[in-house]
């Protein structure tokens, strides 16, 4: 069975397109690499380079061996720095990007405790509802809702999930009264959240039914706090996160409607620029992002996966 120090000599063989430079990079004599190359093609039945007196290249068996060597390696070498960083205090500045009502509402209270929690952290939230360029802007980490990814090399991990509902005040309802179905919806005076990427229509599900409603009204804002104040004050009915308005719902100052029928939830992820070598710093963090939603949504988030 091929041993991973043959495994990465062959990919630095392949990289260099050297034996010599290779063994010298590896710690291995010309003559020890070539015979370690050897015995891995007769493992494998099959040639890897074509070599010559002048030049080297990789067989097509070879060059499909790489890919699967190079997925292989980069996962233990993955898996071996997460285990590493176990034993890593983590440190130094923070700078991470994220949304502004969302971490008003959920997140800055409970930033004092992970400063506490990790001492010798320095961080640095910059609160935006703009798209920043993590490299660019020099951001570790964004936190982000919504399904689509920016930028498909950034890496994903799910933090958590936004459930909302479709709200009002009392007094609205007594004056408009309520809807029944999401076609009643036409007639009533909708708040729309300008940002969330359906301001003019709002999809419903019940059973197997799906409902796109559009949407009217006369108040489009950009700032869901703003979206709750007018629910407050009985101007219209909108559709908002849940953790937004739990107190208002509890307390009865705002009411559900359309209680049989479910919206789609909003995802909200974790974006840093590489899989490979994430500091402590952004692992601690993005770890105590989910323990928060979790705690104000209840839904566990999904594994992490990659762009």
């Amino acid at each position: 069975m091929e041993s991973l120090s043959t495994l990465r000599l062959f990919r630095a063989i392949a990289d260099l397109g050297s034996f010599a430079a290779a063994a010298r990079a590896i710690g291995l004599s010309p003559a020890g690499a070539s015979k370690a190359i050897g015995e891995l093609e007769a493992d494998l039945g099959t040639r890897l380079f074509n070599r010559t007196t002048r030049r080297l290249h990789l067989t097509e068996a070879g060059s499909l061996y790489l890919e699967q060597v190079r997925r292989a390696l980069d996962e233990l070498e993955e898996a071996r720095d997460q285990l590493a960083s176990l034993n890593a205090e983590p440190s130094g500045r923070l700078r991470v990007s994220a949304p502004m009502t969302s971490s008003l509402v959920l997140l800055t209270e409970r930033i004092p405790e992970f400063l506490d929690r990790y001492p010798r952290i320095s961080l640095d939230l910059d609160l935006n509802d703009r798209r920043v360029d993590l490299v660019r802007d020099g951001f570790d980490l964004a936190l982000r809702g919504g399904q689509k990814l920016e930028d498909a090399a950034l890496i994903t991990r799910r933090v958590g999930t936004l459930c909302h509902v479709l709200c009002a005040s009392p007094a609205y309802l007594a004056r408009a009264g309520e809807p029944r179905e999401p076609a009643d919806l036409a007639q009533h005076e909708c708040v729309r959240f300008s940002l969330s990427g359906h301001a003019d229509a709002w999809t419903f599900h019940r059973g197997g039914d799906v409902v796109n409603q559009k949407i009217q009204g006369r108040y489009q804002v950009s700032s869901s706090l703003a979206v709750r104040d007018a629910l407050r004050s009985g101007f219209g009915l909108s559709l908002i996160p849940r953790a937004y308005v739990a107190e208002d719902l509890a307390a009865g100052r705002l009411a559900q409607v359309l209680a049989d029928w479910t919206t789609p939830d909003v995802v909200v992820n974790a974006l840093y620029p590489s899989r490979r070598h994430v500091p402590p710093k952004v692992r601690a963090f993005i770890d105590f992002a989910v323990e928060v939603l979790q705690r104000h949504t209840g839904s566990p988030p999904e594994a992490r996966s990659g762009g």
